[in-house]
């Protein structure tokens, strides 16, 4: 099995949301849908000084997350329906519209937020790594679609030597699902716990 991994530099990623709107243009997803967000963690504050100067420690930096294809999916664990899956030859989790009766457990029990729930088709629908067009040798829409070539995807092993599995805030720890994500964290990022998403209603 070749488990594949995805690959965010936090120093190269300017926010522009270019990958999260080049994979809602391939896979034609609606308003408000959307299998790759970009979290948004910002810290610090402003303050102003007896004098009346005003001071910020205030800094933002951005984190692209979508599905992370999991060592341990807890969308898949919990389940009732045994509707996703893991590919024993990429590692892709996807889910099987036959079973899925669009219940919204994956939803909820997904610490990424990457499954969603398709209101009018009622069905469960993800991140699935582009498997198409990776068996084609290509890789998925959001790491050719950067132009800062922030993202990068390829096998764990390759991916592990660009960078650490997933380990900044806002995202969870990852004892929870074992990502296979793996990040190089800008000069401002925060170790995990210690930020909380800055635009939840852009990520939900």
């Amino acid at each position: 099995m070749s488990q594949y991994a995805f690959y965010f530099d936090g120093t190269r990623c300017t926010g522009c949301k270019t990958c999260e709107m080049s994979c809602k243009d391939f896979n034609d997803l609606s308003v408000g849908m959307a299998f790759r967000k970009v979290a948004e963690a910002t810290l610090g504050q402003t303050v102003r000084d007896e004098a009346g100067a005003i001071s910020t420690t205030c800094v933002s930096y951005p984190v692209s997350v979508a599905c992370n294809h999991c060592d341990n999916p807890l969308c898949m664990a919990e389940c009732p329906q045994a509707a996703i899956s893991k590919d024993t030859e990429t590692g892709f989790v996807t889910s099987d519209p036959e079973k899925c009766i669009g219940c919204g457990t994956c939803v909820l029990t997904c610490p990424y937020g990457a499954p969603k729930v398709d209101e009018e088709a009622k069905k469960s629908v993800k991140c699935h790594g582009c498997a198409d067009r990776v068996a084609a040798g290509m890789k998925p829409v959001c790491v050719e679609a950067c132009p800062a070539r922030a993202l990068d995807f390829g096998t764990v092993e390759e991916m592990e030597q660009l960078g650490e599995r997933a380990n900044i805030a806002p995202l969870p720890d990852v004892s929870e699902t074992m990502p296979n994500f793996f990040i190089k964290a800008s000069a401002d990022a925060q170790p995990v716990g210690s930020v909380e998403v800055a635009n939840p209603l852009e990520v939900a």
